[in-house]
C-alpha cells in the first residue's frame, strides 16, 4: 500500500490511492494475498466479485498483472443478476464475470445466478451454494445510491433473514446502469433483480470495497460520515472490522481528509 493514505472509520479500514489504476493494483495485491492464504489453509478459496465499470481496473490487475493467484483452487461467485436476463445478454452480470474472470483464469468452479430461472427457486439454489462454499473474500463496490450489490435503499436490510432475494430496483440504480452505458434508457433496464443480501455479503472472512471515481464521492461521504441507515446501505461497512475500503482521490474528495 505504498503511497496510500490510511484512515480508520469506526471499525473499517480505509485507504486512499492517488488514482484508479493505483487503487486497482493495490486492491488486487490484497485480494491475491487473501486468496493465497485461504488456499494454503483450506485448499480452496471461495471469492465473490462485483461487476460494473468501477471494478474493471481491479479485475484487470488481478487477472493479468498479479502473480501467484492460485486460480485452479478458486470457486468464483457473483452477487446479482437482472430477472429475465440470460447468460449472453450484453448487460448481464454472468457474462461480465465469465468474460473478464472465469474464461481467462479457469477457476476450479464458477457459480452464476440464472436470471432466466424461476426467481424464488433460483434464490434458494444460490443460497444453498453459498452455504456450501463459505466466502473467503467478497469484492464489492458502492452504487451511486449507496447500494451494496442490488440492495438499494428501499429494500436494503442489515438483518435480512435471507441470503439471496428478489428485489425491485429503484430509479437511481436503473439510471446508473444507463449512465454507465449498459442500457439505452431507463425503460430498457429490468425492474427486478436477484441479489445476495447484505448479511450474506458481509459474512465473508474478508471484504474489499473497491470504490474509485468522483461520481462515488457523495455515497462514500454518506457511508463514512452520515447516519448508520439503510438510506445509505454502504454505511454498514464501517461497523465491520473485516472490511477494507479502497478509494481514489475522486471518490474520497468530499471527506476532507487531504
Amino acid at each position: 500500500m505504498v503511497g496510500a493514505q490510511q484512515r480508520t472509520v469506526e471499525r473499517l479500514s480505509a485507504r486512499v490511492h492517488r488514482d484508479g489504476m493505483a487503487l486497482g493494483r493495490a486492491a488486487a495485491d490484497e485480494a491475491a494475498a487473501i486468496v493465497a492464504d485461504a488456499v494454503a489453509v483450506r485448499g480452496v478459496a471461495s471469492v465473490m466479485f462485483a461487476t460494473g465499470n468501477s471494478q474493471v481496473d481491479f479485475v484487470e490487475a488481478l487477472v493479468t498483472a498479479t502473480p501467484g493467484v492460485p486460480w485452479a483452487d478458486v470457486v468464483v461467485f457473483h452477487m446479482d443478476e437482472y430477472e429475465g436476463v440470460g447468460p449472453d445478454h450484453p448487460a448481464g452480470f454472468q457474462r461480465w464475470i465469465r468474460e473478464r474472470i472465469s474464461d481467462r483464469t479457469r477457476p476450479r468452479e464458477a457459480h452464476y445466478i440464472d436470471g432466466l430461472a424461476e426467481p424464488g427457486a433460483e434464490c434458494r439454489r444460490y443460497a444453498a451454494l453459498l452455504g456450501a462454499h463459505p466466502l473467503d473474500l467478497c469484492c464489492l463496490g458502492i452504487g451511486e445510491n449507496g447500494h451494496l450489490a442490488f440492495n438499494d435503499p428501499p429494500v436494503a436490510d442489515f438483518d435480512d433473514p435471507e441470503d439471496v432475494k428478489v428485489v425491485e430496483l429503484d430509479r437511481a440504480c436503473r439510471r446508473q446502469q444507463v449512465n454507465e452505458g449498459h442500457f439505452p434508457d431507463e425503460e430498457a433496464v429490468p425492474r427486478r433483480a436477484l441479489t445476495v443480501t447484505i448479511p450474506a455479503l458481509l459474512r465473508a472472512r474478508r471484504v474489499l470495497a473497491i470504490v474509485p471515481e468522483e461520481r462515488k464521492a457523495e455515497p462514500v461521504r454518506a457511508a463514512l460520515t452520515g447516519p448508520l441507515s439503510t438510506a445509505c446501505p454502504a454505511s454498514v461497512l464501517r461497523t465491520r472490522d473485516n472490511v477494507t475500503l479502497h478509494l481514489d482521490q475522486g471518490s474520497a474528495s468530499l471527506l476532507g481528509w487531504s
